[in-house]
């Protein structure tokens, strides 16, 4: 008898779709297909969001409303179909994760749907490939000449970390200070200006944006899960006042030391905007053979000074505790001719150092202030910004400080 529940034109238009499921290559019921293929009818039911549980049922009730089958003699084996095919009607840095067709009254196919999700590393390479088209056009710096005196057994690290241009926060929502774009740069500079000038004289220089040197990655100042963030400005006034920074910290070193190596580690809040970064920066200095720019992408920078293995880690994505095998897995040559091995880290925005077998482990506090949500979620650490000097066979023989105190005792 009848299903009450739809309606011809309803049963008509899941008969159609059945069969055009068999058009373009979904089997019927009993017959074999390869992997991956589903059949007529489950496809058919799945893009009205049937379950496949769900699908006979769905499809019998159409035949018991109008007494006849689908045409099982529409179904046309195809080829397997290749992920370029499949995603037609994609977006370029999208993958198809389904599709779902609607229907005329008549039964005829009206469009269809097309949901997507995104394609990580096509969207990392298509990012690459638009910054090397802009930044191929950017003036060059022409070379400086070089600090001659300095220790050539010293490495002097400026690490610079989570500084979150473009964050706003307010003291009194706080409990804390202010801060905005114009305070986050003077806090950075006037850091960079007091370390460079207090530390030894040493010929080699690394400075490390340890990652989230921007706050946001977008025009919506929204975190990646769609979180809105306290911001101050919009994205390109943000962008400026950062690579600005960069820019003046690098010039800075190079008027105290031979050489200087840039690390642009990305972090959980700027993931694509410290790639532009750090191909901006790399073709700038392109001419510049006393600056080097780190610019893999990777999630994991290292690098070498003597008896020491250094390495960079914004610290979102893998515990501290696991960091040390990382170490020994990625740097095995490395690992067993060094003595001295860190690991630097950021994100938590405090300090924190634990020893483990021939490593240590640190993150480091911020000089950014406290927005509303962490002041709200208890967060007090204090804040600083620190430069350590290793010793080419000794390791770290010491470290210099700046906190926001300093500056405000400079104004008064």
């Amino acid at each position: 008898m009848p299903n009450p529940s739809i309606s011809n034109q309803e049963a008509e238009k899941r008969i159609a779709a059945v069969e055009e499921e068999l058009r373009l290559g979904h089997p019927g019921p009993g017959v074999s297909s390869r992997r991956g293929v589903f059949g007529a009818i489950r496809t058919a039911a799945a893009a009205v969001d049937v379950s496949s549980g769900g699908s006979n049922s769905w499809y019998n009730c159409a035949v018991e409303v109008l007494g006849r089958e689908a045409d099982w003699d529409l179904y046309v084996p195809t080829e397997p179909v290749g992920r370029a095919t499949f995603n037609a009607g994609a977006e370029d840095g999208y993958n198809v994760k389904g599709r779902s067709t609607y229907y005329s009254p008549d039964g005829s196919i009206k469009g269809e749907w097309v949901k997507t999700t995104r394609d990580q590393e096509r969207q990392e390479e298509m990012l690459r490939e638009a910054v090397q088209a802009m930044t191929d056009r950017l003036p060059r710096l022409k070379p400086t000449k070089g600090h001659q005196s300095g220790a050539e057994d010293l490495l002097a690290c400026y690490n610079v970390s989570d500084h979150h241009f473009g964050m706003l926060a307010w003291h009194e929502e706080t409990g804390g200070e202010d801060y905005d774009l114009e305070i986050a740069e003077t806090l950075l500079v006037s850091a960079f200006d007091h370390l460079v000038t207090t530390t030894p004289k040493c010929k080699q220089s690394l400075v490390t944006f340890m990652g989230d040197l921007l706050h946001y990655d977008n025009f919506r100042a929204e975190t990646s899960s769609g979180n809105m963030l306290d911001a101050d400005g919009r994205y390109p006034k943000m962008v400026r006042a950062a690579v600005r920074s960069a820019r003046y910290l690098v010039q800075t070193a190079l008027k105290h030391h031979e050489t200087v190596h840039v690390i642009v580690e990305r972090g959980n809040h700027d993931p694509s905007s410290s790639i532009f970064l750090m191909e901006a920066m790399s073709n700038v200095y392109e001419d510049e053979p006393r600056v080097t720019i780190d610019t893999s992408p990777t999630k994991f920078h290292y690098h070498r000074f003597g008896n020491n293995l250094i390495g960079i880690h914004h610290g979102d994505t893998v515990k501290m505790k696991d960091l040390p095998m990382l170490m020994a897995h990625d740097k095995a040559e490395d690992w067993g001719e060094t003595k001295h091995r860190f690991w630097w880290t950021g994100h938590v925005h405090h300090d924190a150092t634990q020893e483990y077998p021939g490593v240590k482990c640190e993150s480091f506090r911020v000089l950014a202030a406290k927005d509303a949500w962490h002041s709200e979620q208890g967060y007090r650490s204090k804040r600083d910004m620190k430069a350590i000097i290793l010793h080419r066979g000794h390791g770290e023989v010491a470290r210099h400080v700046f906190n926001p105190d300093m500056l405000r005792a400079e104004d008064d």
